[in-house]
């Protein structure tokens, strides 16, 4: 039997580990440590400091290289591919470096549970025959990470939020009847196809990191800010993990 913990980091700040997180990598017979190529060497680099600073006792891990979702195919098709695929590489190192079984740990960005197909590729596991209990570490979220750098709310008094991803926001523009829209792994600039009019946006980059980058204020003055800035850490990083809240401030409401 495989036990697999899916152990919530946060941003990648060693800080926003939870007692609970800490316990589980260092509970594990084996972490697992994906590789994104040199161009996010430093997504590795995190991950490897935190086990550095957190794990008290020797412990095997073992890096793989992440499979790359094929970019020119129909997305969710292709997202499906991608997730066999890592599936597979989870499987092949389990197998190679657990075959009695025991407890197997991957520190995801954030929590499991939002916007990370992590609970998705475990699924796949299963049913493909490997014995596994899955467990799920929470763990910080950006939008947490986000609302906290920008010492605000997240929703306005008694109102809902509602969040969805930059492919949504650019194909379908603002969902009707939303106040708050918290944006999720947007490729760059889904906003620019909105009516700037009365809106607002608290935008950050790498939230919670060393580098990280805020900018705030009316969406119609400071678009142009984000995404030249947002061009800017991307060419200067060779990656970038940005998020924001966009908000209708011109309409009747308590704050």
């Amino acid at each position: 039997m495989i036990d697999l913990h899916l152990v919530g980091i946060g941003t990648g700040n060693p800080d926003h580990l939870t007692r609970a997180a800490i316990k589980a990598l260092n509970s594990a017979d084996l972490i697992l440590l994906p590789r994104k190529g040199p161009d996010k060497a430093d997504l590795a680099d995190l991950r490897r400091q935190i086990c550095a600073e957190v794990l008290e006792h020797p412990m095997r891990i073992v890096e793989f290289d992440l499979p790359r979702r094929a970019a020119d195919q129909p997305y969710l098709g292709a997202v499906a591919d991608w997730h066999d695929a890592i599936a597979q590489c989870w499987r092949n190192a389990i197998e190679a470096h657990l075959p009695q079984g025991g407890g197997v740990a991957l520190m995801v960005w954030g929590d499991p549970s939002l916007y990370d197909s992590s609970l998705r590729i475990a699924e796949r596991l299963g049913a493909a025959g490997l014995p596994i209990r899955t467990h799920v570490v929470p763990g910080i979220t950006s939008l947490q990470v986000l609302t906290a750098a920008h010492a605000i709310p997240l929703n306005r008094l008694a109102a809902p939020v509602t969040i969805t991803t930059g492919r949504r926001l650019r194909d379908e523009g603002w969902p009707e009847g939303v106040q708050t829209l918290a944006v999720m792994l947007d490729s760059g600039g889904a906003f620019e196809g909105l009516d700037p009019d009365g809106l607002h946006i608290w935008w950050g980059a790498y939230v919670g990191m060393a580098e990280q980058v805020l900018i705030a204020g009316p969406l119609a003055d400071v678009a142009g800010e984000i995404l030249e800035k947002r061009a800017h850490l991307r060419a200067a990083h060779g990656w970038i993990m940005d998020i924001y809240i966009l908000q209708r401030l011109d309409r009747d409401c308590a704050t």
